[in-house]
């Protein structure tokens, strides 16, 4: 078996909806991150991933990890994992759709179907502390 793609997430929570990211030429959507470069820490490549996709600035300090999930990674062959690991933190500046990211959404959870399978896993444990409205 092969070790699972390491990934990063940013959960961003307003109003009962999840900040949600789709990529030029997909259909689902997913939580912003992505994978950390060499050497370097979560928050780092945190910080990285967020600024590329959607142009803002996470504020280090108020970074804090949330939720840990192993899913099937998303148009991988069956079997291929994907762990991530979720965080929340503030930001500075205005999300902007930027790199690969086609379409930013904010998806509530009766929009679980159009986010990717680690993104539903993320959706359900929200929904279970009630952070997430229909």
């Amino acid at each position: 078996m092969n070790a699972a793609i390491d990934k990063l997430a940013w959960i961003y929570v307003k109003d009962g909806k999840i900040l949600a990211v789709r990529s030029k030429g997909k259909e689902l959507f997913y939580i912003p991150g992505g994978k950390r470069e060499q050497g370097e820490t979560d928050e780092e490549a945190l910080a990285r991933e967020v600024e590329e996709e959607l142009t803002v600035r996470i504020i280090p300090e108020t970074i804090k990890q949330e939720i840990t999930i192993e899913a099937q990674a998303h148009g991988k062959p069956e079997g291929v994992m994907v762990k991530m690991t979720c965080y929340s933190a503030d930001f500075e500046g205005t999300l902007t759709a930027a790199a690969e990211i086609e379409e930013l959404g904010w998806l509530g959870y009766s929009g679980r179907e159009r986010m990717s399978e680690a993104g539903r896993i993320v959706m359900d444990k929200l929904h279970e502390q009630q952070r997430l409205q229909r």
